[in-house]
């Protein structure tokens, strides 16, 4: 774990890809920062996150605007984490009608969203440039429990909460006639997974329904759009093997009675060989560590993240360095 806390000395700029994927369908990727969707419907414009600052959400409209004048009307939320959520406002002047997300998510908010939004803000600062530009917390319009039916003229866009995984509200975007899923951070690729509020316990079975939709394209929360059924298929694996390795670790750790110091050796002993090298694990293990010991010790719900509670894990872990 480096002695910077988190992402704080992540300061270069991530290349950006946009990405035709189907008739309807593109992808905004930026490396290992989290990525966008966006459908282009007959008659309006869905954005599937809304990233971290409504500035940063004029770069994303500004590749809209090379294809489309069609307004945008909707912004998904696949989830509740202020990187994803506090661009919304950024597209208001566009024609935003709708912010939709789960029930779960909006309780989400309602229970942690400030804590988790002076939280996040510490540790992105480069993702959080402008922070000025939020007015505040992204409060959704429309909200659903399993699943909802949105016709963007005659294109039918499915969204669904499948289950647990990276938090308890996760929501995927399926535009069934063009086999094309939004996954948010339920899949990753190339990037660690944040587990810091998951259900790693529920995690890999969510994983299988995704796969039983049989999309032949998918954009995840962090990593390239993947574009093929081997892909695909890489995309799921990687996701599983790491939030099991991880799990695998703090069972093994609490069996053993090791506190968060010794957890996070046995974690990297298990995982640093696979996943060592890819986007922002040293920013998410300690908090992926973290909440897979409570879980492995019985707590069902993720604690809370403040600013506070981070800082105080971050540096209570600084002794423990690799050699």
């Amino acid at each position: 774990m480096g002695k910077e806390f988190a992402s704080v000395a992540d300061l270069e700029e991530k290349e950006v890809t946009f990405v035709q994927l189907s008739e309807h369908c593109w992808a905004f990727t930026t490396e290992g920062d989290p990525n966008t969707g966006i459908i282009i419907g007959d008659d309006s414009v869905m954005i599937i996150d809304a990233t971290a600052t409504p500035v940063a959400a004029q770069d994303v409209i500004q590749k809209v605007r090379e294809i489309t004048d069609k307004p945008i009307k909707y912004v998904v939320l696949t989830h509740y984490h202020a990187v994803r959520v506090l661009g919304a406002s950024g597209y208001i002047d566009e024609g935003l009608e709708q912010v939709i997300a789960s029930q779960n998510t909006f309780d989400l908010i309602v229970e942690r969203g400030q804590q988790d939004m002076d939280s996040e803000i510490s540790r992105f600062p480069r993702l959080f440039k402008d922070v000025e530009s939020i007015p505040g917390l992204t409060w959704p319009t429309m909200t659903f429990t399993d699943q909802m039916t949105l016709m963007m003229g005659d294109l039918k866009v499915q969204i669904q909460h499948p289950g647990r995984g990276h938090t308890k509200g996760d929501t995927i975007v399926w535009v069934e006639s063009e086999k094309v899923l939004y996954s948010g951070d339920l899949v990753e690729f190339g990037a660690a997974c944040y587990t810091g509020d998951a259900y790693l316990t529920n995690w890999p079975g969510t994983l299988d329904k995704l796969a039983e939709l049989g999309a032949e394209k998918l954009i995840p929360g962090r990593g390239p759009a993947l574009e093929t059924a081997e892909q695909i298929e890489q995309g799921l694996d990687y996701t599983r093997n790491f939030v099991t390795a991880l799990f695998d670790s703090a069972k093994k750790s609490v069996k053993q009675n090791l506190d968060l110091k010794g957890a996070m050796a046995v974690a990297r002993e298990m995982m640093d060989p696979d996943f060592g090298h890819v986007f922002i694990y040293e920013h998410c293990l300690p908090f992926d560590v973290t909440r897979a010991n409570d879980e492995a010790r019985g707590i069902v719900d993720p604690q809370i993240w403040t600013a506070e509670r981070d800082q105080e894990m971050w540096h209570g872990l600084q002794q423990q360095q690799p050699k």
